[in-house]
């Protein structure tokens, strides 16, 4: 008797979690386009659970050691860096789309503007970081040893005309100091948090050719599942992609 009431205790409990997805995701865009799937989810029985972070580690971290099942936050060569230098083994299971890196001032309206010795804050992690310097490198403003290299940092500036000095911050608290800098480089996800418009406001930014698409993440025993191919579906349909067109006026690009 004790066996089956354990039995029947160990199918309720399995119950009452099957259908359930819980997600990671920073505020804007990620669990904004998540929230917009939700009852689309519902219908399908996937019961779709989003966690709001603002930072870019413990998304990570809590998927990895499975108190999450996904994350929808960073892009490919992010992902690639963090497994490096974490030890883990998660995969991409879908891209969703691009949010394009951008240079903001609260000082000047044009980057032929900027004054020589001006300061430049970067993301200070090694692809975001990378990835500010390779646009600013695109731009004129520096010269980068391998143009190719994502995870270049001001150690690899080979040419800098305007003698910029360089500062490297934490992606998400770039925003607050942009009126004690002269420039600042700064995720779109930031960027909108902060009420910038990507489009109006920034002095450069990258453009559709940006290999950084950002990508749902899951451990690899994960993302095959039933559930997890539910939410990719959603993410790739046809009303997400008019909802980001719409909501986002250009700033994000779907990917799909």
């Amino acid at each position: 008797m004790k066996k089956l009431f354990a039995a029947v205790a160990a199918v309720a409990a399995f119950s009452a979690h099957a259908g359930d997805l819980s997600v990671a995701a920073t505020p804007v865009p990620h669990a904004e386009i998540l929230e917009f799937v939700k009852p689309a989810l519902a219908k399908e029985g996937v019961n779709l659970k989003v966690k709001v972070f603002t930072d870019y580690i413990q998304p990570n971290v809590q998927v990895a050691e499975k108190r999450l099942d996904a994350n929808f936050f960073q892009h490919q060569p992010y992902l690639d860096e963090f497994n490096k230098a974490k030890g883990t083994h998660l995969v991409s299971v879908a891209a969703v789309h691009l949010e394009p890196l951008g240079a903001y001032s609260s000082k000047y309206k044009k980057l032929d503007e900027i004054k020589d010795g001006s300061t430049v804050v970067i993301p200070n992690d090694a692809t975001n970081g990378g990835r500010a310097l390779l646009l600013l490198d695109k731009a004129g403003l520096i010269t980068l040893k391998d143009k190719t290299n994502i995870l270049s940092t001001p150690k690899d500036i080979t040419a800098n005309p305007k003698n910029l000095k360089f500062r490297e911050l934490e992606a998400a608290t770039i925003p607050r100091v942009l009126t004690q800098v002269d420039l600042a480089l700064i995720n779109t996800n930031y960027a909108l948090e902060a009420k910038l418009n990507p489009e109006t406001d920034a002095l450069v930014i990258e453009g559709s050719d940006s290999p950084y698409v950002n990508i749902l993440v899951a451990r690899p025993d994960d993302k095959d599942s039933a559930d997890m191919q539910k939410l990719v579906a959603a993410l790739h349909s046809p009303e997400v992609k008019a909802f980001i067109l719409e909501k986002y006026k250009g700033a994000i690009v779907p990917a799909f």
